[in-house]
């Protein structure tokens, strides 16, 4: 699907769609706890149906009425062989294997898009050396046997937070007691601290230590009801298009929320003030998610932006530190690729142009944002990959006022 963007101010109110990272916690946690769950105010995309699916095939059962869900749990029966689709999600990826192992379940682990390419080289060495054997050759399907034994691991923390939440949720199954120990410093450490929360949340606890997690096994997940908080990360292209002129009133956010994207209130209010708008340094260690409308961001301000410590970002739905500079550069900016980040040079004109999505839901959303401001007409190709994560985005969007319209090849 391609779509075509002319600019225009967005104005209204829009309730932001419930937070993706908050959603795969709470789904995984319910279907682990003994008894029932409700969950309300889920935004149902193909990530998270991605996650439903992966706890289905171990034994949970799910009804899903809209953006309600009531789960019955399967607390930590063993769980048959099964066969688990996660689609392109990493989160569903990293997260589920290691629950797959402590479960018991000898399991084939399927994908597509880039995610047969990304890395879990930490898990076949770490659960390796804790029971669990893997029949990988560097692609998908993959398959997982054998079960998880009690013991230490070893994780390095610069590489994904998403392996450190995928053995907090499975290391309280286990009869024995457990420690991850972080060889390196800890990045994305808000994605963290949002699982432990939901752990907390549903009767599971874990101690931190100077280097890493303890985590006492023989826990019970425990069912709850919740209503998922708004998405910081999703919120983030509004609040953007709010600096570049438009008058979005964004509801369903929770102000004492630990997602670290709700940084991108800070750096606006540090960098937009008396109307306008002027530049910044960003560390994105904790928060990828924010580069490619960051990097908007700065393509209209009044100086040179920087992002750095984003080297992860290469092996995301797409190596976003290429792609953003290709969105952008294709509108007329002017934004340089570093090492481990983007350098931002405003060009003081931005026109219209086509940008390749490259299959990146995020690409595809912050072009639109960047769209509101550039004189002419913005194509964006692959334009469905916003799907992904929020697929109600263009029709938010131009609700809000925007003029985005799907380009019908006859």
């Amino acid at each position: 699907m391609d779509v075509s963007i002319r600019p225009s101010v967005l104005r209204g109110k829009l309730s932001v769609p419930a937070s993706k990272s908050c959603a795969h916690r709470s789904i995984i946690c319910a279907a682990l706890a003994d008894g029932v769950s409700h969950l309300s105010g889920v935004t149902m995309s193909k990530d998270i149906e991605a996650t439903i699916g992966a706890m289905t095939a171990l034994g949970a059962q799910f009804t899903v009425d809209g953006g309600d869900i009531t789960v019955i749990g399967s607390g930590s029966r063993k769980a048959d062989k099964c066969v688990i689709d996660c689609n392109e999600s990493g989160s569903t990826l990293r997260f589920i294997i290691p629950i797959a192992a402590a479960l018991g379940s000898d399991t084939e682990f399927r994908g597509r898009g880039r995610l047969p390419q990304r890395p879990i080289d930490i898990f076949i060495r770490e659960l390796g050396k804790n029971g669990v054997a893997f029949d990988y050759h560097n692609t998908m399907p993959f398959s997982v046997s054998g079960g998880l034994k009690s013991g230490i691991f070893e994780i390095e923390g610069d590489v994904s937070s998403q392996f450190i939440t995928g053995l907090l949720f499975a290391l309280p199954l286990l009869e024995g007691d457990s420690e991850i120990v972080l060889t390196s410093h800890l990045e994305s450490r808000p994605y963290v601290d949002i699982t432990i929360d939901t752990l907390r949340r549903s009767g599971v606890s874990v101690e931190e230590t100077d280097c890493g997690f303890r985590i006492k096994g023989g826990q019970s997940y425990a069912p709850h009801d919740e209503r998922i908080e708004g998405d910081y990360s999703q919120a983030a292209f509004f609040c953007v298009a709010n600096a570049l002129g438009s008058q979005v009133e964004l509801g369903n956010l929770n102000e004492n929320s630990v997602q670290g994207d709700k940084k991108i209130l800070e750096i606006i209010r540090d960098m937009c003030y008396n109307g306008s708008i002027g530049h910044y340094s960003a560390d994105c260690s904790d928060i990828p998610d924010l580069v490619p409308i960051l990097a908007v961001l700065g393509a209209f301000g009044s100086g040179d932006s920087v992002i750095y410590n984003a080297k992860r970002l290469r092996i995301k739905e797409s190596d976003r530190l290429q792609t953003t500079a290709a969105m952008l550069n294709a509108l007329g900016g002017n934004v340089e690729i570093t090492d481990d980040g983007l350098i931002i040079h405003p060009t003081g004109a931005m026109h219209g142009g086509t940008v390749d999505s490259f299959g990146d839901h995020r690409i595809v959303m912050a072009a639109a944002i960047a769209a509101t401001r550039i004189d002419g007409e913005v194509v964006i190709t692959g334009a469905e990959a916003a799907e992904k994560s929020y697929p109600a985005f263009f029709d938010d969007y131009n609700m809000l006022g925007g003029k985005a319209n799907v380009i019908i090849l006859e």
